[in-house]
């Protein structure tokens, strides 16, 4: 059974990554003119493709880099990178520009029933980032209960971005510009700080190999 610390770590780098109160403002702005109902349709279907995606690649992420000649220590200092660049645009405030760039071409080129499999469910909520994560987490926990439990988390973690969704415009109103921009900064410290840790890890299996 995977130890507390590692079980946290994971929960963490996943909910960093999607980033649920970065997407309230965008699910908003990709939903704007439906009502109540349709957004709560919208926003169970966007969770359920974004989980299943996640877990495809918890389940599977290994035997999908071995098909492309990937080892994972190797994967793991290029997704440790990734994420340390998406830390990056976080504490500069980058990657919530280049979300809502994404969102607003959403809106005029998708039909309004398709936003919840894109933008939302690919690539705001299973991005790259995400996605990185997700298989660098899943080396981390192996075995069946180490993939049950990463597929527990990241089911966890995309209920508690569906509670966001419903509570979009309240969690929006609290939070505030300010608040948005404090909680952003301090995400992506902590996400560059994990990220790190993935690339010294990665490199130490590459010298052991």
């Amino acid at each position: 059974m995977p130890s507390y610390d590692s079980l946290f770590n994971a929960f963490v780098t996943i909910l960093v990554t999607i980033d649920p109160p970065g997407l309230a403002p965008l699910f908003l702005a990709v939903t704007r003119g439906m009502n109540r109902d349709e957004r709560r349709q919208v926003s169970i279907r966007a969770s359920i493709i974004g989980f299943a995606v996640l877990a495809l690649f918890a389940v599977a992420g290994a035997a999908i880099l071995s098909v492309f000649g990937i080892t994972l220590p190797a994967f793991r200092v290029a997704g440790g990178f990734l994420l340390f660049f998406i830390a990056f645009e976080m504490v500069f405030e980058k990657r919530q520009d280049r979300k809502e760039k994404i969102s607003d071409v959403a809106i005029t080129r998708d039909h309004i029933h398709n936003v919840a499999a894109f933008p939302l469910a690919i690539p705001l909520i299973a991005g790259p980032g995400a996605i990185s994560a997700t298989v660098l987490l899943s080396g981390g926990l192996p075995g069946i209960a180490g993939q049950a439990a990463l597929v527990a988390i990241i089911f966890v973690c995309l209920a508690l971005t569906y509670l966001v969704f419903l509570l979009a415009e309240r969690v929006d109103r609290i939070l505030g510009q300010t608040g948005r921009s404090i909680l952003t900064r301090l995400l992506g410290v902590i996400l560059a700080a994990l990220a790190v840790q993935f690339v010294a890890d990665g490199i130490k299996a590459l010298m052991a190999a």
